[in-house]
């Protein structure tokens, strides 16, 4: 028979003691709210930096591949890649697809208002089913028919708003060339990315309007974005990329083209890791003061066991598993709680974010098992090694005076 085992849980259970109840259940308490906030904490985080970082690489791709020279503007330098180099990217390990696109500034005139924006072109190879997934009115370009393709567009939410447009309105929109030109489009769809330095700027029409514009060939475009298998490779990837590219050209990954975005997100995992110690710390000065009351509370039990011969180290288990339970049950409060809680936010979006300060309008939460079963095991296992300090007091107590005790 586990002697130790058996004590702790007659005192576990069958205990009449009232002194160390409220002790004990604020230690209960402390390991529910700790393990919950930690577990919402990693998820939120992780929602973010999730939400975030999809947004930005549906619009931007992974890798972006342009010409290499000293132009840093929106009007693009034009380049054709060979058959072969294409291919050969296209089919390299880790790239899921490649598309070409172009860039050009211009001023759109509706009515009284005017906006500077730049026109992004793209093509009927063009991976729409981002877009589609973000359109809040409206549908994306039909390139079914190559002259109503030219005149069709996408704006955003943000410049929706600033001009008083809607699907299937129309308006001009005025590029700078060595002479003025202008050409009329109509608003076939309207996209809320929730990112201001891609709302603010960017509006989507066709490449090959672009490349009318500025006497392109047939084959030129402004660049090309790739798109990763796994993005936790992006860096690798990016100068396998590199590597297999001619001298004339160059590439990019989208961290990179969004530093700002990214070093926001960096700093997330720093105030996760602050928010883990200080919840573990409550844990465990919760548990410490509830083992040594525990032990106090037990002197004279302490004594008589001494008194018939177990040892320091049996009577430190009968602590020891007492606060392993009390730990268990704080870990399935704080489980029941923080994923309770996650599952809620997932299903209702109840708590909202102000979209231009965050990139979004909900908190994100991403629940993963097997950072919960980390969390778990990591509270429970620096619970347990800390605790055994404090039951070093059994070892200090004399069993005469703990008999005598009262």
């Amino acid at each position: 028979m586990n002697l130790p085992f058996f004590i702790a849980k007659r005192i576990t259970f069958n205990s009449k003691r009232t002194f160390s109840k409220l002790i004990v259940r604020i230690a209960i308490l402390g390991i529910m709210l700790g393990l919950a906030v930690m577990i919402l904490a990693v998820a939120i985080v992780k929602g973010f930096k999730t939400e975030i970082r999809e947004k930005v690489r549906g619009f931007s791709g992974d890798i972006q591949i342009s010409k290499l020279n000293l132009n840093s503007s929106y009007e693009n330098t034009p380049f054709s890649m060979s058959d072969t180099e294409y291919s050969k990217i296209s089919k390299s390990k880790g790239i899921s697809f490649i598309q070409p696109f172009a860039t050009k500034p211009g001023i759109i005139n509706a009515g009284d208002e005017a906006e500077g924006v730049v026109l992004k072109g793209v093509d009927k190879n063009y991976n729409s089913q981002y877009f589609e997934n973000i359109l809040v009115d409206g549908r994306f370009i039909d390139f079914s028919d190559s002259t109503k393709s030219k005149s069709q567009i996408l704006i955003s939410k943000y410049t929706a708003d600033r001009l008083n447009l809607k699907v299937g309105d129309d308006f001009l929109m005025y590029f700078i060339e060595n002479s003025l030109r202008k050409r009329k489009f109509e608003i076939v769809g309207i996209y809320n990315l929730g990112v201001e330095e891609v709302d603010k700027v960017f509006v989507i029409g066709d490449l090959n309007l672009i490349r009318s514009l500025n006497n392109w060939e047939n084959n030129q475009v402004g660049g090309y974005e790739l798109r990763v298998d796994n993005f936790d490779n992006l860096e690798q990837i990016e100068a396998q990329v590199y590597d297999e590219l001619s001298v004339d050209l160059k590439s990019y990954s989208v961290k990179q083209y969004y530093p700002a975005i990214f070093e926001w997100l960096s700093l997330l995992d720093v105030n996760t890791e602050v928010i883990l110690f200080l919840m573990i710390v409550v844990a465990v000065i919760n548990m410490i003061s509830a083992l040594l009351i525990m032990i106090l509370e037990r002197t004279n039990m302490i004594g008589i066991l001494k008194a018939l011969g177990s040892s320091n180290w049996n009577i430190r288990k009968i602590f020891l598993y007492n606060a392993s339970y009390l730990i268990g049950i704080g870990l399935l409060s704080g489980n029941i709680l923080g994923i309770g809680l996650g599952i809620f936010q997932q299903e209702t979006h109840f708590f909202t974010l102000d979209q231009a300060s965050y990139y979004m309008s909900f908190v994100p939460v991403q629940l993963n098992i097997r950072d919960i079963i980390l969390l778990n095991a990591g509270t429970l296992v620096i619970s347990l090694l800390v605790l055994l300090i404090p039951s070093l007091l059994v070892s200090r107590i004399s069993p005469l005076k703990a008999i005598r005790f009262k």
